[in-house]
């Protein structure tokens, strides 16, 4: 099955929708931005932001901006501790807020990502995705989307996997303006912050094993995440 056609009215109301939305958004939050990064600077250090690639539309890699909430801490081999071991104080509350993922307004303004759409995953998870679940990279990924107020991180990969392919199918202004009233109230509640029995979220590939793999056209050559923001935490998935 592919993507039903959109009018291009449809697309550009979208746009236009993703480019006032976070203009007002940034233009609103911007002293909580400030501050929360003077607070992460005192308790976390530098960087204060958590810069990573990740795929957007058509698995084209971004760089990705959020703050950062867990510290650069390794075992004695030199492994990232697990998730619950560095989330700080502050980063469980940025998370249970969504703070953390405000600086993706401006991943919003420059046509990166959307206001609503699946959020952007790993790109290491891209070999593993089956084709029909690959789907969920027709459209723009989003700071919120069908699965974040279906479930959030309580929900299993499978069906995240299963909304994020009902929204590419479905999306229209009126589903868009639901998820994000709907948002809100999750946000508001703290309903689906983790995974049972985890900090966030389990790895897919961990769950899934080598899934089937889903081809995929190869994305133009990108920067990296830049030398700043060195801490590559694999499981910072919301």
């Amino acid at each position: 099955m592919t993507t039903p056609p959109r009018r291009p009215i449809t697309l550009r109301s979208k746009r236009l929708l993703d480019i006032l939305g976070s203009l007002i958004g940034l233009g609103l939050v911007w002293p909580l931005l400030l501050g929360v990064a003077l607070a992460a600077r005192l308790t976390l250090g530098s960087p204060v932001f958590f810069i990573q690639e990740r795929p957007g539309l058509h698995g084209r890699p971004f760089r990705l901006c959020k703050f950062r909430t867990m510290r650069d801490a390794h075992d004695h081999s030199g492994r990232p501790l697990p998730d619950a071991e560095r989330l700080t104080r502050l980063g469980r509350f940025l998370r249970a807020a969504s703070i953390d993922e405000l600086p993706e307004l401006w991943n919003v303004l420059i046509g990166d990502m959307s206001l609503v759409g699946p959020r952007p995953w790993l790109v290491e998870y891209l070999p593993h995705y089956t084709p029909e679940q690959m789907r969920r990279h027709e459209v723009r990924p989003g700071i919120t989307g069908w699965a974040q107020i279906n479930g959030r991180n309580a929900s299993t990969w499978d069906e995240r996997l299963r909304l994020d392919v009902w929204y590419v199918d479905h999306w229209s202004l009126r589903v868009d303006l639901v998820i994000l009233l709907r948002t809100v109230w999750t946000v508001v509640r703290r309903d689906g912050i983790s995974a049972k029995g985890h900090a966030t979220m389990p790895r897919f590939d961990q769950q899934h094993g080598c899934a089937t793999s889903a081809t995929i056209t190869p994305a133009p050559n990108r920067p990296h995440a830049s030398p700043e923001a060195p801490h590559q935490d694999a499981q910072n998935l919301r």
